[in-house]
């Protein structure tokens, strides 16, 4: 069985991601999409929404496992039985900066490789922090994001700009 691991912070999951996800899932017999924990990053959604807003809108996809680490990606792909790593390239920034990490995930894994998607037109531009950003502003993110997902997201946001607000106050 060929077993693919879809690592990314998802914050949120956007169209871009979607479409990566649906992509790999007719490339692979089973997909992982990997919800990485960074603490050195901080986020708008907790890991269990971001794990709750993939499987909403990947409930079509039959071979999609959605899970969370917070540790080395290698250490997880050893673990699952992995065979690949999937990287989505928006743009010449992602492949330098993908290329290198998986560089370094071969490094510590000899078993890691990795391929790389690139973007459909649509996603060439988009990412979470643009989503969130728009969303801050009451833009429409309608067309970045799944239809499921979209009013969560804008909740999420308005809340985290809310908090952040009360206790600049404060």
């Amino acid at each position: 069985m060929r077993t693919a691991i879809y690592p990314g912070s998802f914050d949120p999951v956007t169209c871009g991601h979607l479409d990566i996800i649906e992509r790999a899932s007719k490339l692979f017999d089973k997909l992982i999409v990997l919800v990485s924990v960074n603490p050195l990053k901080q986020t708008c959604f907790t890991r269990e929404e971001r794990i709750e807003f993939i499987r909403r809108v990947t409930t079509h996809l039959t071979n999609i496992q959605v899970d969370s680490f917070d540790g080395l990606l290698t250490d997880y792909f050893k673990k699952s039985g992995a065979n690949v790593i999937v990287k989505g390239l928006r743009a010449m920034s992602d492949f330098e900066y993908e290329f290198q990490m998986s560089l370094v995930n071969k490094d510590l894994c000899c078993n890691a490789e990795t391929v790389f998607l690139p973007s459909d037109l649509a996603g060439t531009f988009l990412s979470s922090s643009m989503v969130k950003q728009i969303a801050l502003f009451n833009g429409d993110i309608s067309s970045y994001v799944p239809t499921e997902i979209e009013e969560d997201i804008k909740r999420g946001v308005q809340r985290i700009a809310s908090d952040k607000n009360k206790k600049e106050i404060l």
